[in-house]
């Protein structure tokens, strides 16, 4: 096997010169690194990660902890995270939690006890059980999408981002709009988007009714679910709603189709995420679209950073959003 005293030989060069090379790390002559580069090519050298790993303490390899693998939020997110920790020479290692908050802490211990160099969390709640194994961690975290005390997090702007949404509904002339949300235990989309709709209507002088206010889950059923038991209720039902997720947004204009209810002649519709399915449906679902792939991107240069000790004090990132109104509305 070669080793990197034979290609320090070979290449008429010291071993600390040539461990400078393959490390990228601290000056070496331009003719001496052409000329280790070379004898590394024609031996076929391949340094080994763990023998690399037990000298400097690091893996390379981070761990991403997400919510669900099927989304289009998730899986645009974890891309870009890929890509931008390959091009910084480092691997993803990845856990999946299926929106169960105590997977995230089992995902937190098993990350830590597979010695990653850093996590970055995909979180959906804040509970203090969350906090209290975070703050065990010998490791650097970033979380994305939930303001966690004590970390450097990457979050979008979800109180602006369901007040903008439920503005463009009353600048389109309704005054009685509903909502489909979450349960509250996420705060960034159970809490922030529904305060912003709350404060839209109040900015306006426009109130709701607790039977056109339900709660879903993330998923097209609970949507359909949702607006059935808003129609069921409701003695009068508001002409406009916004649902804090597209697939729940869909979920409900499959129902009010059923029922032979008119989107958006009867009833106008808006959801937040921009899927891809989004504009496929019929009509196209007006929606607020976050910036994923930044977010993914600013996720893994800041978790990055941190490792390397660029990045001391915890770092907040809000990012910016766009609204897309099409025929829904």
């Amino acid at each position: 096997m070669i080793t990197i005293k034979e290609i320090a030989r070979l290449a008429k060069a010291s071993s600390s010169t040539v461990s400078r090379v393959l490390n990228n790390s601290g000056y070496v002559g331009e003719e001496t690194r052409k000329r280790i580069l070379k004898v590394i090519e024609e031996t076929g050298y391949i340094p080994s990660e763990h023998a690399k790993s037990l000298r400097t303490k690091q893996t390379k390899v981070i761990g991403v902890i997400l919510p669900r693998l099927s989304t289009d939020t998730s899986s645009r997110m974890v891309n870009a995270i890929n890509d931008a920790l390959a091009k910084l020479g480092y691997q993803m290692i990845l856990a999946n939690t299926n929106l169960n908050p105590e997977k995230e802490i089992e995902n937190l211990k098993l990350l830590r006890s597979r010695q990653v160099d850093g996590i970055i969390l995909l979180a959906t709640n804040i509970n203090e059980a969350l906090i209290e194994e975070i703050n065990k961690l010998k490791i650097p975290l970033v979380a994305v999408g939930q303001d966690i005390p004590g970390v450097s997090v990457v979050i979008n702007n979800d109180y602006q981002a369901g007040k903008d949404m439920t503005s463009l509904l009353i600048e389109k002339g309704h005054e009685h709009i509903g909502f489909i949300g979450v349960p509250e235990t996420d705060r960034a989309v159970g809490v922030e988007r529904k305060q912003g709709y709350l404060d839209a209507l109040t900015d306006h002088r426009l109130q709701t009714k607790p039977e056109w206010m339900v709660t879903a889950n993330f998923d097209f059923d609970s949507g359909y679910l949702a607006m059935k038991e808003m129609v069921e209720q409701a003695v009068e039902l508001p002409t406009a709603i916004f649902a804090v997720t597209d697939t729940i947004a869909i979920g409900a204009m499959h129902y009010l189709h059923e029922q032979k209810i008119e989107v958006p002649n009867k009833i106008a519709i808006a959801g937040t995420g921009n899927s891809k399915v989004s504009r496929f449906i019929t009509p196209a679902l007006s929606t607020i679209e976050f910036a994923n792939e930044k977010v993914g991107y600013e996720a893994a240069q800041l978790i990055i950073r941190h490792i390397r000790g660029q990045q001391k004090e915890r770092k907040k990132i809000v990012m910016k959003y766009r609204l897309i109104e099409r025929d829904s509305v």
